[in-house]
C-alpha cells in the first residue's frame, strides 16, 4: 500500500484537488486497491474551534468539475505530527507548505517531504488559487505533478 498525504495552507483548494486528481490517475490505472491518498492543512485557517473543516472551494470544485475529476465531499483538517509516520509521501504545494509541514512533524529525517512539481523534475510552487484567482494553472500544475509522482512512485515499484 502506497500512503500519500497532500498538504497545502488551508486544505480547501490545491490538496484537495491534488487527493481527487492523483485518486483519479490511480483509479484509470487499476491501482486503487494499492494506494491510499488523503489531504491536510498545515493550519486552522479553515478549521473551526470546534474543529470542523470547511469544504472544499467551490472555484476548485468547478475545475475539477470540468476536467470531469470526480470527488467527494471534503472537509478540511489539519496535518498532525502522527501523518508523518502514517504515510509514505507528504506532498506540499510550497515553500512555506514544507516549512510548516517540517515543523509540524519535527523534522524529516526519512526525506519523506517534498513540494509536488519536485516529482516533475521542478522546484517551483503551485500557486495558492485562493489568492490568485488563477484555478485553471493550479490544476494543470497539480496533474503534472501528481501524474509524475504516480509515474516515479509505480517506476520505484516495477
Amino acid at each position: 500500500m502506497k500512503k500519500i498525504l497532500f498538504v497545502c495552507h488551508g486544505n480547501i483548494c490545491r490538496s484537495p484537488m491534488a487527493q481527487f486528481i492523483m485518486q483519479d490517475i490511480v483509479n484509470k490505472n487499476g491501482h486503487q486497491a494499492d494506494y491510499q491518498i488523503d489531504s491536510a492543512a498545515t493550519t486552522t485557517d479553515e478549521i473551526s474551534p470546534t474543529g470542523l473543516g470547511n469544504a472544499m472551494d467551490n472555484r476548485a470544485r468547478r475545475v475539477l468539475d470540468q476536467h470531469q475529476i470526480p470527488f467527494k465531499n471534503h472537509s478540511a483538517r489539519l496535518m498532525t505530527k502522527a501523518d508523518y509516520q502514517n504515510y509514505d509521501y507528504l506532498v506540499g504545494m510550497d515553500e512555506e507548505n514544507l516549512y510548516d509541514m517540517n515543523r509540524i512533524s519535527s523534522g524529516d529525517p526519512e526525506l519523506k517531504e517534498k513540494k509536488l512539481l519536485f516529482y516533475a523534475d521542478s522546484m517551483a510552487d503551485v500557486d495558492d488559487p485562493w489568492y490568485t484567482g488563477d484555478f485553471e494553472t493550479a490544476y494543470q500544475e497539480i496533474k503534472r505533478g501528481c501524474q509524475s509522482l504516480y509515474n516515479k512512485i509505480e517506476n520505484l515499484n516495477n
